[in-house]
């Protein structure tokens, strides 16, 4: 084969390792989608289980980069804190090494058959019609794939192997210094550190040479290291400053990491040969032991000095002054639908917060005869206005990606309840003009009425509270509070209205506060049914419905 051919069938190899990644990424993470929610939601002090974490999540979506955007997107949206951020970005280090495993596997009986696995994959995906079948065949399909990638870049390498140009070349680069940054602009280019590392395992179970030999491939690999930090670099330029702290502690990390190991390599010119060449005798798995070995011991070094990093971060990235209020819709998250959606509901609970805030002030602005208020209530009105547009936008969004049937629901539930309050918060903006006309007319209602009112506020704020509360925790224990609250409610709306219509009768109520009172009542009334229909919502009967 002439060297344009080989050069092509390099090409080739690596396109169909990278489409492997990429099926064998989403598929094993749709999948796992719950599992991955529930390992990302077990987030705790204490840094080993953090460590284990990362370290799993990566392993199941095979990608460090990966991982840590969506680490960089949990603490962006205020998901995770920078403490249990950093331990999860030590473990995705050590999970990714499992990619360069998986290359070493290249030289043992069973890649054979690993690459039949891509038509035994297509088959599953093609001739089946049940969803989870069909996800598990493009899985195989992807790790078929890659052993497919593979074999086509040995095949190449062999064929370098030939060249006395190239094996020369590859000889000649001995300088440390220049290997590791070939090892950074490879990976940041290919922004696939797991690619990289591939091919190097590939080049050495081939027979081909890095800079004669000894440490010359480790300090490439020290230099992948580095390289892969710049996709959660990139993705945090849009991040707020903890996202920003998230991607920095990454490259810290990985940047002291590979400099200790630069050092100890330097020191130690004959590392390579009085280890893991004298412990396993196919050079690729050599080069894969290595890339494993490196990262657990960087994350056994730095577990104690987590705090270090952080400290070191947050003094680099300071807190502005003014803090303004964080969303929690990161686009970095939409890749696994079942965390994107618990972001969606984490922004939905603050707008109903603020949407809350307004009807309170709204009826606190009623109850004191006082407009003074209705520039910020409305100013909050606006707010959960745009929040419900943005958090429908991002749904959205989610909704055109993969999801299980369960998913599917939760969205649909959720549009529903993005409505509900945003109408709370649209529903305080009546009040608001109730209380203004209240003021201009100079109507006066009676202390007797004042307290009913404020008894009846207090009903929605606790049908408000437990509501939210079986929402945001799928309770349906508690649907049976939540209807008793709104009988509340709705028994003390027919109260005022009949003891309205009663004074009207007996001379005590002025006329003309008839319109105001009534439709006062019936908008708290419609905020109630609001509020019910948020924790109503969680009942099997109404999610089977959407």
């Amino acid at each position: 084969m002439n060297l344009f051919g080989t050069i092509m069938q390099l090409f080739a190899g690596l396109g169909a390792l990278l489409v492997g990644f990429k099926m064998l990424s989403e598929n094993t993470s749709k999948l796992a989608n719950s599992g991955l929610r529930s390992l990302f939601n077990k987030t705790s002090k204490n840094p080993l289980v953090g460590v284990l974490i990362g370290a799993g999540a990566t392993a199941i979506i095979q990608s460090s980069g990966a991982t840590t955007v969506l680490i960089v997107g949990f603490v962006n949206s205020g998901i995770m804190s920078l403490y249990q951020a950093t331990a999860m970005i030590m473990g995705a280090n050590i999970g990714t090494t499992i990619t360069g495993q998986i290359a070493a596997l290249k030289s043992l009986p069973i890649a054979e058959v690993a690459m039949a696995m891509t038509l035994v994959g297509m088959a599953l995906d093609m001739f089946l019609k049940k969803d989870k079948i069909k996800t598990f065949g493009l899985l195989l399909a992807g790790l078929g794939l890659i052993f497919i990638g593979l074999e086509l870049m040995s095949a190449s390498m062999d064929a370098f192997k030939e060249s006395p140009a190239i094996v020369n070349a590859l000889q000649v680069i001995n300088n440390p210094f220049l290997l590791l940054l070939i090892g950074i602009v490879t990976t940041t280019i290919v922004q696939s550190s797991s690619a990289i590392t591939s091919i190097l395992i590939t080049m050495a179970a081939s027979g081909l040479v890095i800079g004669g030999g000894g440490n010359a491939i480790l300090y490439v690999i020290l230099g992948t290291n580095i390289g892969s930090t710049t996709t959660a670099l990139l993705s945090s330029f849009s991040a707020n400053t903890n996202g920003k702290r998230t991607s920095l502690i990454h490259l810290l990390f990985n940047v002291t990491g590979s400099v200790i190991f630069l050092i100890i390599l330097l020191c130690v010119p004959k590392f390579m040969d009085l280890t893991f060449a004298k412990w396993f005798t196919d050079a690729g798995t050599q080069v894969a032991m290595f890339h494993t070995f490196f990262n657990v011991i960087c994350t056994l070094i730095f577990l104690p000095f987590i705090k270090v990093f952080v400290w070191v971060a947050t003094k680099i990235y300071k807190d502005k002054e003014e803090v303004k209020r964080v969303s929690h819709l990161d686009a970095r998250v939409l890749r696994s639908p079942a965390v994107a959606l618990q972001a969606a509901n984490r922004e939905l609970k603050d707008a109903s917060v603020i949407a809350m805030q307004a009807v309170n002030g709204a009826l606190e602005g009623f109850l004191s005869a006082n407009s003074e208020n209705a520039e910020q209530i409305r100013a909050n009105i606006e707010q959960v206005n745009e929040m419900g547009k943005a958090i429908t936008e991002y749904i959205v969004k989610v909704s055109a990606g993969e999801l299980s049937y369960a998913d599917e629901q939760k969205i649909g539930r959720l549009h529903y309840i993005v409505g509900d309050v945003v109408r709370v918060a649209e529903l305080a903006d009546n009040i608001v003009k109730h209380t203004e006309k209240s003021v201009a007319q100079s109507l006066v209602f009676s202390d007797e009425v004042k307290k009913d009112l404020a008894q009846m506020t207090a009903d929605l704020n606790s049908l408000y509270e437990v509501s939210i509360r079986a929402y945001m925790k799928n309770d349906k224990e508690l649907v049976s509070t939540v209807n008793e609250i709104e009988d509340k409610v709705d028994n003390m709306r027919r109260k005022l209205v009949q003891g309205h219509i009663d004074r009207l009768g007996e001379g005590k109520c002025q006329p003309q506060s008839s319109g105001v009172f009534i439709n006062l009542v019936g908008n708290m009334e419609r905020i109630g049914d609001h509020l019910h229909a948020i924790g109503y919502s969680v009942n099997e009967e109404i999610l089977n419905k959407i």
